[in-house]
């Protein structure tokens, strides 16, 4: 037996959420569609389903789509910055949306809704504090997002995030930022969290919608060529470096106003994400995108994964996880 094929019997990411693999795939927006997210449900992982800025209509034909084509568990993405995030929070208790993913907030206000509705509810946080305060609320997982995620992101990188949300919330902690395969895996489960969400490498996927150019650009990129735009004005992303992420450096000596940096960055995902302008758009990628050199159906990404984490685990020991349980490394027990 593998240490992989214990996941569903001993893991608690994949006995929360009904799934063969402790990996979730990113809520990107612009990118995560029902196409990717069912893809990934598929192959034994969590598919993703991004609202972004997107209304109540769109999020639920990409559930309607999502439903015909897979009877798996999938998650939902809410952005709570979003202007349409109270009608998207409202239709996801409607549609009785199995997983919902929350970013850039707090969704205490939701939080009874979805439980009504039986959502579980797994929040992305940014420390520890963020970790014990939707513990509080009823969360039933956190997803700790390292800095060297694509994106919007925090200040503190996985390394120094997940064991401290580990060692700080009684839930489960899913590692996200700079994980991209079975090694990546295998380091976050040492770090102490019992899952993955990995959103850069699922970009190339074939069931990915992105935009060609979009792909093609975090296929050549290297271990350097990403940049964090926004910082001065709490805003930051991390994009693939071009044009637009120079503009942005541009305003940073200037020490433009926040209003600049809005108009400057105000539909540059979409461009990027949609139109293919991987010059003038934003290029959301992680730090691991240097790791990422081939186009592969979403099976073939997650199955390569795992079997890299299981030549990994077979050649360590077994250590304790989380709540008492020995999933880690070896033979689990």
């Amino acid at each position: 037996m593998t240490a992989a094929d214990d996941f569903n019997r001993q893991n608690p990411v994949c006995k929360l959420l009904g799934i063969k693999y402790p990996i979730l795939q990113g809520g990107m927006a612009n990118i995560s569609d029902a196409s990717l997210a069912a893809a990934v449900s598929e192959a034994g992982g969590l598919g993703i389903i991004a609202a972004g800025n997107s209304g109540a209509e769109y999020v639920a034909g990409e559930i309607k789509k999502y439903r015909e084509i897979s009877g798996k568990p999938f998650a939902l993405n809410v952005m709570l910055l979003s202007p349409h995030a109270d009608e998207v929070a409202a239709l996801a208790a409607e549609l009785r949306v199995p997983v919902v993913v929350t970013g850039a907030g707090n969704p205490a206000k939701y939080a009874a809704a979805w439980k009504d509705a039986g959502t579980i509810l797994i929040p992305v946080v940014a420390s520890v504090a963020q970790a014990k305060m939707m513990e509080r609320l009823g969360a039933a997982a956190v997803v700790a997002e390292g800095c060297e995620s694509g994106g919007h992101i925090g200040k503190l990188t996985t390394m120094a995030l997940v064991p401290q949300v580990a060692d700080g919330v009684n839930i489960p902690v899913i590692g996200a930022g700079g994980v991209a395969d079975g090694r990546g895996l295998a380091a976050v489960f040492a770090l102490g969290a019992a899952g993955a969400q990995i959103g850069t490498r699922f970009l190339v996927a074939s069931e990915c919608t992105v935009h060609q150019n979009y792909k093609n650009a975090v296929l050549k990129a290297k271990d350097i060529d990403t940049v964090v735009t926004g910082q001065r004005v709490n805003g930051a992303c991390r994009v693939l470096k071009n044009d637009l992420s120079r503009k942005f450096d541009a305003l940073d000596s200037a020490n433009a106003p926040a209003e600049e940096y809005d108009a400057l960055g105000k539909g540059a995902g979409y461009a990027a994400a949609k139109l293919g302008d991987v010059r003038n758009g934003s290029v959301f990628a992680g730090q691991i995108a240097g790791l990422v050199k081939k186009e592969q159906c979403a099976e073939e990404i997650i199955r390569e994964i795992i079997a890299e984490y299981d030549q990994i685990a077979s050649s360590l020991p077994v250590i304790e996880l989380q709540g008492g349980v020995k999933v880690v490394f070896g033979a689990n027990e």
